[in-house]
């Protein structure tokens, strides 16, 4: 863990969460992607039991606005999606060593996430509505779409 950060659990805060694809690719391009990501969201909150306030899939990363999980903490969340993400993605890939790149280049497939992920605990209401602004302003302020 990065010298300094540390991360508040069992408080019962929610948890604005942001974590990248590998190298900051912009790996959640495709229509496709996203939808494997929202649809393993969808799978892994069933599953740990945890409130998904908000959310919003960049390119090449991902906010998350979400309560503790009735089973585990963030990092268990965070762990099993990514896990089953990179798992769906790699086996629509006809050659799992490599994935395709915008443009049609080729990159040799050393990881689909960033190891890390950034984690502030939301502790009231205000802070709540702040990060659900800026989750919602995030694709129009890059424009990639005109209304959020």
């Amino acid at each position: 863990m990065p010298k300094g950060l540390r991360r508040y659990f069992g408080r019962g805060d929610l948890h604005f969460v942001t974590f990248s694809c590998y190298r900051r690719l912009p790996l959640l391009q495709s229509a496709r992607a996203r939808d494997v990501f929202v649809w393993e969201l969808v799978k892994v909150r069933d599953k740990l039991q945890f409130r998904l306030i908000g959310y919003v899939v960049m390119p090449e990363h991902v906010h998350l606005l979400m309560s503790e999980p009735a089973m585990g903490t963030p990092s268990t969340v965070l762990h099993r999606l990514k896990l089953s993400v990179s798992r769906r993605l790699r086996k629509r890939e006809k050659n799992s060593t490599q994935l395709a790149l915008p443009f049609g280049e080729m990159e040799p497939l050393r990881a689909f996430w960033q190891a890390r992920f950034y984690d502030f605990n939301v502790y009231s209401g205000g802070k709540a509505k702040e990060k659900l602004n800026y989750m919602h302003a995030n694709p129009v302020v890059r424009r990639l779409v005109n209304h959020p």
